[in-house]
């Protein structure tokens, strides 16, 4: 029996996305005048977050190589033979599986998209993502080809969203209040940070389904701390069991065909000591500030700055532990990064409108000292013309979030 190195298969048909035809033809456009502007021939994309940004299909890597190849006149995702013809109904493009009978079918199936007669002179490529592996490999049978990084290019494209875009980003915040919501439920003394957050979670992925009935529904999380253990914004849930006066940090993140929404507050269960509740007061009047100073027109690092600022007047400057938000839209604790639009010191980025940003100022006061643990909130906004949207309606402050449980 003679086994194929590559080929097509259309199984089933073609199902709903989460963007229209018309949002995939424009996105492929935007990045085919990418093509034109950087004389080039193609672009292999490699990433989780641009192949699922430019055809609509999220990858499972597990250990094997993924590309979406596009020309001035194809596109086309490449994926391993172990998932079938799902990526082919879950894309709005053309799909060549490759298989694992012999090493490096994958760059025959690259070849076959485009032909060996006329090789491109100019290829694109993501320099922040694709391995050192992969990119030798494809130098290889591209001999005489140019390679030029257009990951910043693809960046700054994604940073500007679609209505399309904004109306799911908009259900994800939604979502992800619903899922906090159900966390101060489940808040009580005695119950561990796993259980607590399995409720949000739950919670949030049956909402996902209801609101997203055709989607594939996978990544949804929360990371719900306690303690010591809200040191770290992203410090995984433990078994540790709640006490009486512990800081609480609950964080939801909702997953919607690859667009993650966040919603991340400070708690104390039952009682808040008086150093603890200066500082949580003090994170929260930045946070306050940072809400207002959030609209077109202003420069990311200009943001940082002043709220630099009003840290160190308040006494906690020497406790930020990171930038003050970031970009969101196609992005997960395993892929995508906006990094033209964080509000960092280093970043002199001009917020435009229907750029999505978070404001999520935090502390952390180490133990052994009064007040100990990290403190932080979080609220998304979407920035108009003339101002910004808070679509965080979570409360938060010590008025709403010491839990009486």
């Amino acid at each position: 029996m003679e086994r194929p190195d590559f080929f097509t298969f259309k199984n089933g048909e073609k199902v709903k996305l989460p963007f229209s035809k018309q949002e995939y033809d424009g996105r492929v456009e935007k990045i085919r005048s990418v093509m034109s502007e950087n004389n080039l021939d193609m672009i292999i994309l490699t990433s989780m977050h641009n192949i699922a940004y430019y055809t609509g299909f999220i990858y499972c890597s597990f250990g094997r190589p993924y590309a979406c190849v596009i020309t001035n006149n194809k596109i086309s995702t490449i994926s391993a033979n172990i998932d079938a013809s799902q990526p082919w109904r879950r894309s709005h493009c053309d799909n060549v599986i490759y298989t694992d009978w012999k090493r490096d079918n994958f760059l025959k199936a690259i070849v076959s998209i485009i032909g060996r007669d006329d090789p491109p002179k100019n290829i694109g490529v993501e320099n922040d993502h694709i391995t050192i592996d992969i990119r030798e490999k494809i130098g290889s049978i591209f001999m005489f080809s140019v390679f030029s990084d257009i990951s910043k290019d693809l960046m700054k494209l994604r940073m500007i969203k679609s209505k399309e875009e904004i109306e799911i980003i908009k259900n994800g915040a939604r979502i992800a209040d619903i899922g906090g919501e159900e966390i101060v439920k489940n808040i009580k003394e005695g119950a561990s940070e796993l259980e607590i957050a399995i409720s949000g979670r739950d919670k949030m992925e049956r909402e996902i389904a209801k609101t997203y009935p055709d989607a594939e529904y996978m990544d949804t999380w929360v990371w719900f701390q306690s303690g010591i253990n809200t040191d770290g914004a992203h410090n995984p849930k433990t078994n540790r069991k709640l006490k009486k006066g512990d800081i609480l940090s609950l964080n939801t993140f909702p997953m919607i065909s690859g667009y993650y929404t966040a919603l991340e507050r400070t708690l104390f269960l039952e009682t808040v000591d008086d150093d603890s509740l200066k500082a949580w007061e003090a994170n929260v009047k930045v946070h306050k500030r940072g809400l207002e100073l959030i609209k077109p027109g202003i420069k990311c690092s200009d943001i940082c700055n002043e709220l630099n600022e009003l840290f160190s007047e308040l006494g906690y400057l020497q406790y930020r532990t990171f930038g003050y938000g970031h970009s969101f839209g196609v992005l997960s604790h395993f892929y995508g990064r906006e990094t033209g639009l964080e509000l960092r010191e280093d970043i002199d980025t001009v917020l435009e409108e229907n750029m999505v940003i978070s404001m999520e100022p935090m502390i952390l006061i180490p133990e052994g000292k009064s007040g100990a643990g990290g403190y932080r909130e979080h609220d998304i906004l979407i920035i108009g013309k003339n101002g910004a949207e808070n679509i965080t309606k979570f409360p938060f402050g010590p008025e709403h979030n010491i839990i009486k449980g």
